[in-house]
C-alpha cells in the first residue's frame, strides 16, 4: 500500500507539470506499467483530481485546463505554521533542504487565501533573528512563487532587473527560459536562458521585480556543464559584485566549516582552516570571520574591502576606547 501511494503521488506531482505525458513516458518515470499508470490514473479520479485523457497519437494524460484541485484540509493555526517553517528552511544551512522548502512554499503559497498570507508575513516580520543566525534575504513570496512555477512549468519568464552598481547596467526589461533556482549564500538566484541576449544568465532572486509567465512553452536547453548550481556558482567567482578573499583562520577546520561552510570553502591548513570566500558585502565579511572568535590572518584580500576593515576597526577601537575612559571616570 505504502509502494502504491508514493506511486500515486509521484504521478499527481507529474500532471501538476501541466503537460500532456503519453502513457509510455508515464510508466518509464514512475518505474512501472502502463496497466499500473492507467489504474493510478483512476485512482486519482476517484479522489477529485481532473485528469484528462487525450486519445489518439500523441495522446496521453494530463490536468483538466482550470481545473480545481482538492485543497490541502487544514487548519488556519497549521497552515500558517507551514508556510513558516518552509521560510525558515529556504534559509537554512542545508541548500538541498532549501531548494525542496523553495518549491514547496511556492506551491502552498498559490492555494494560501490571503487572510492567512497576511497571518504568515505578520509572523515573519515580528519574529527576532538572534545574531548569529545567518539568514537569506527575505523572500518575496509573489516573486518566489512566479518564478519556482516558471521554472517548474518551463514557462517564459518576462521581468524587470537592476544589476549591480559595479556592473554599470540601468535596470530594464528580461525575456528569459528560466531553469532553476539555486541558493548560494545568503542569497537566492535564477538561472535563466536570456532570449534577447541569446546567452544564460544569472538573476539575483532579490533584484527581480514584475515577473510575470508568459504563455509560451520551451523544451529546457542544457545548461553548459550540465549542473546548474555549479555553473551559479562558478559564474559568480567571477562577478563585478563579488570579490575574492583568502583567510587562515587558526580554528579546527571542522568546527570553521560548521559554522560558516554554507557561505564559504573550508579546507585543511598547516595553522588551521584555510577559508575562501567571494563576498559582494564588507560587513557580511567582518561578520562572518568575527563570529568565529579566532585569530585569523588574510592571505589575499582586495584593497577596497581592507580599507572598509580598517574603518570598521577604528570606529571599533574609538568606542572600546570611550568606554574605558568613562569607566576610570
Amino acid at each position: 500500500m505504502a509502494d502504491t501511494t508514493t506511486r500515486t503521488l509521484k504521478l499527481l506531482a507529474l500532471l501538476q507539470a501541466h503537460r500532456l505525458w503519453s502513457a509510455i513516458e508515464l510508466a518509464d518515470r514512475l518505474g512501472t506499467t502502463e496497466r499500473t499508470v492507467r489504474r493510478d490514473v483512476e485512482r486519482l479520479r476517484e479522489l477529485g483530481y481532473p485528469v484528462e485523457s487525450v486519445r489518439g497519437t500523441g495522446g496521453g494524460y494530463q490536468l483538466a485546463p482550470g481545473g480545481s484541485l482538492p485543497p490541502l484540509v487544514v487548519d488556519e493555526e497549521e497552515a500558517v505554521a507551514i508556510v513558516s517553517a518552509l521560510r525558515t528552511a529556504a534559509s537554512g544551512s542545508a541548500a538541498g533542504l532549501a531548494e525542496a522548502s523553495v518549491r514547496a512554499l511556492a506551491k502552498v503559497m498559490q492555494v494560501l487565501p490571503p487572510k492567512l498570507q497576511r497571518r504568515a508575513d505578520a509572523l515573519r516580520a515580528m519574529s527576532v533573528v538572534l545574531p548569529g543566525e545567518y539568514q537569506a534575504p527575505p523572500i518575496d513570496a509573489e516573486t518566489l512563487t512566479t518564478v519556482a512555477l516558471a521554472c517548474r512549468d518551463a514557462t517564459e519568464l518576462t521581468f524587470t532587473y537592476a544589476p549591480g552598481e559595479r556592473s554599470g547596467s540601468a535596470p530594464g526589461a528580461r525575456r528569459t527560459e528560466p531553469l532553476r533556482l539555486v541558493p548560494v549564500g545568503r542569497r537566492w538566484y535564477l538561472l535563466a536562458y536570456d532570449l534577447d541576449r541569446q546567452d544564460w544568465r544569472t538573476f539575483r532572486l532579490d533584484r527581480l521585480r514584475d515577473a510575470k509567465p508568459q504563455k509560451r512553452r520551451f523544451a529546457p536547453r542544457a545548461v553548459p556543464g550540465g549542473d546548474p548550481a555549479a555553473y551559479v556558482r562558478a559564474g559568480l567567482r567571477h562577478g563585478r559584485d563579488h570579490q575574492r578573499v583568502r583567510a587562515v583562520v587558526h580554528a579546527d577546520p571542522d568546527a570553521v566549516r560548521h559554522q560558516i561552510g554554507r557561505w564559504s570553502e573550508v579546507a585543511a591548513h598547516a595553522d588551521g582552516a584555510l577559508v575562501v570566500m567571494h563576498v559582494d558585502d564588507p560587513g557580511w565579511l567582518a561578520l562572518a570571520l568575527g563570529g568565529l572568535d579566532a585569530d585569523y590572518e588574510f592571505l589575499e584580500i582586495p584593497a577596497d574591502l581592507l580599507r572598509d576593515l580598517r574603518g570598521r576597526n577604528a570606529r571599533q577601537a574609538r568606542a572600546l576606547y570611550l568606554a574605558d575612559r568613562e569607566t576610570d571616570g
